[in-house]
């Protein structure tokens, strides 16, 4: 089965459609990873309404970014977390703005990219940090972390705590191959995991980090199940994006 978004209904707003219908699904969890300190990872943050529904990164003092099909247009129902390793502490913000990019296809799942203005700044700290954005992509077989408090299995609830998987990029001609009877991977994605399967992100993830060295390449997306063989986890290739995040944000 495909992925489907963690409580979806709360995402999409009452004229839209509920993505967990769709035949192409965003992605949400970590399956096959470690819990870790969000000092080593402080860029990350829990997208909430009433609890948590994505994952997202911060950027800037006033901005973050996640996947746009986490977020609607009334910034009014979202808030972020920020600063702890269980996703129910740390400290809240507001969202002021949402900026979903304007190409967006929900079908196709392409230009899965939204930034997030926040009400106020956002208090620095060493549980607290902006990352940096990539302007150049990653090589085939490149290892890279994917944090989230996704479900720990397929089908499964969400974690607690912050948890990482480690898993190496897919060129695209490859991961095409595995998906062309489901869906384009165009160039404002890039993908990453491994052909046996058993480490990918999953419900609960969509719209958290793809990093390598403290930056930030990817955003979580879509994909077919959770760490199912064959099937890479597809992310927001961030660097293709990297003039249109400018533009919108000025980071």
């Amino acid at each position: 089965m495909f992925r489907t978004v963690l409580l979806a209904v709360l995402v999409v707003e009452s004229l839209g459609s509920v993505l967990r219908d769709r035949p192409l699904l965003p992605d949400s969890q970590i399956v096959g990873g470690t819990q870790v300190d969000i000092r080593e990872h402080p860029h990350q943050l829990s997208l909430r309404t009433s609890s948590h529904i994505c994952g997202g990164s911060i950027i800037s003092s006033r901005w973050a970014v996640t996947a746009a099909h986490c977020v609607g247009s009334s910034p009014s129902l979202y808030s972020i977390r920020v600063g702890s390793t269980n996703k129910d502490s740390g400290t809240s913000y507001r969202v002021k703005q949402i900026i979903r990019h304007p190409n967006y296809n929900s079908r196709t799942i392409d230009f899965d990219v939204a930034l997030l203005e926040i009400d106020g700044t956002i208090s620095f700290g060493p549980s607290v940090q902006a990352i940096s954005l990539a302007s150049k992509e990653l090589s085939a077989n490149t290892m890279v972390n994917v944090t989230g408090w996704g479900a720990l299995k397929e089908g499964g609830s969400v974690s607690p705590n912050l948890m990482r998987v480690s898993v190496p990029i897919v060129s695209k001609s490859s991961c095409q191959q595995v998906y062309q009877s489901m869906n384009s991977i165009t160039d404002r994605m890039i993908c990453a995991g491994y052909t046996a399967g058993g480490k990918d992100s999953c419900q609960g993830d969509s719209g958290g980090p793809l990093t390598s060295s403290g930056v930030l390449y990817g955003i979580v997306s879509w994909g077919r199940g959770c760490a199912q063989p064959k099937y890479p986890g597809v992310y927001t290739n961030v660097a293709n994006l990297r003039s249109w995040i400018k533009a919108n944000s000025g980071v």
